[in-house]
């Protein structure tokens, strides 16, 4: 019989990990976009290296600094009373650094495409920056947008590496589907393994569709 807890928790997961990203990617994705910052470079790499770097080699960073032996693990540790390594809450951590970049690339593009008059428009009437990307900009890229917030919650819901290095195999607390589906392969339950990977994969195949039909315009071509 499948054990629904590693689902239910992978999604929890892709829902905190999205939610934090969307806060944290979207000022992040305005200063790339329009930043004449000579780090401008320096941190677009950082941002991007998930994108190539092998997931365990950053699981094996993670693992590191979160160590209540490092400076960084023992500080989180003593002042928030937070175990970071093999916890919930080093997975969200771990997740929210590795699926960055699906968050914030679609953004940056969507706002370096905008034409310069909105936001000169804008300025001109004397709007803050927090309003022109709020009331000017992003109604504009709602394609862009909705596609950061779907590959980012789709690749949460499909690490491995990562969550692996950092959350280990604890059932209820860091034993997500791509852990559960490992660990029937090598217990050879084949069946039980299949049953996993087929709800995420209709799960993850449902939600790209959608934003492909919506992306592409497809409903209100309909609707015309």
């Amino acid at each position: 019989m499948i054990d629904w807890q590693p689902l239910i928790l992978t999604f929890r997961l892709a829902l905190i990990t999205t939610i934090i990203l969307v806060i944290l990617g979207i000022p992040l994705s305005y200063w790339l976009a329009f930043s004449r910052s000579r780090a401008k470079p320096i941190v677009e790499t950082l941002v991007s290296m998930p994108l190539v770097l092998p997931p365990t080699v950053l699981g094996f960073y993670l693992l590191l600094a979160f160590s209540p032996n490092h400076i960084f693990g023992n500080w989180i540790n003593d002042w928030f009373g937070l175990r970071l390594i093999f916890s919930f809450e080093g997975l969200v951590i771990a997740s929210v650094l590795y699926s960055l970049p699906f968050m914030v690339q679609p953004i940056q593009s969507g706002l370096a495409g905008l034409p310069k008059q909105y936001r000169e428009a804008s300025y001109i009437l004397g709007k803050s920056s927090f309003t022109t990307l709020h009331k000017v900009l992003l109604p504009n890229i709602k394609p862009s947008l909705l596609t950061g917030i779907v590959l980012s919650f789709a690749h949460t819901v499909g690490e491995f590496g990562v969550v692996l290095m950092i959350g280990g195999n604890i059932p209820g607390k860091t034993k997500v589907a791509s852990i559960a589906i490992y660990d029937e392969v090598e217990a050879l339950q084949y069946d039980t393994a299949n049953v996993y990977s087929l709800i995420l994969l209709g799960i993850t195949f449902i939600i790209l569709l959608i934003v492909y039909l919506i992306n592409g315009g497809y409903f209100k071509k309909n609707r015309a």
